[in-house]
């Protein structure tokens, strides 16, 4: 099966602690860019959309708990379509259009949203803590369960 890049979009740039940007949240901007290809493909029904992957190479604080699954969760509006994040450093965000590539390919997928999101703002050199997105931990305070509440919610769920 081929593959094929229907659209490229991205955020503005600004300076990293001093612009524009400084206290916007990476998965804020992430769901900017989501919309924003909805709305430019509206002939796109998001039930297609097998996967969200993103590349980060500083997947902690604002950018941590799965920023791909995040900013599918709010830029699709629904939980139907999961998301991967990817760390490759520098390389997170085309990384993330190779495995696109590549599952399309072998047949796993049919239509992937993928590509990278990165801020340095609120992120210090080295890293720092989790902080999660206060508008959507008060409604879906679900979406920030660890890896353990996961599996116990999937064990109960299917009964395994």
């Amino acid at each position: 099966m081929d593959a094929y890049i229907i659209g490229g979009y991205r955020s503005a740039v600004g300076r990293s602690g001093k612009g524009v940007f400084r206290f916007m949240r990476p998965d804020d901007l992430g769901e900017q860019v989501i919309r924003h290809l909805m709305k430019d493909f509206p002939q796109l029904d998001k039930s297609r959309i097998d996967d969200v992957i993103v590349g980060n190479a500083t997947p902690e604080a604002e950018q941590g708990l799965n920023i791909a699954r995040m900013v599918s969760l709010m830029g699709l509006d629904t939980e139907k379509v999961p998301g991967m994040t990817v760390n490759r450093y520098c390389a997170s965000g085309l990384e993330s259009i190779a495995i696109a590539s590549a599952k399309i390919h072998a047949g796993m997928a049919d239509c992937i949203l993928a590509g990278g999101i990165e801020t340095m703002s609120p992120i210090p050199f080295g890293g720092w803590r989790l902080v999660p997105n206060a508008k959507v931990a008060k409604d879906n305070p679900e979406w920030y369960w660890g890896m353990g509440l996961t599996a116990e919610a999937v064990a109960n769920q299917f009964k395994v």
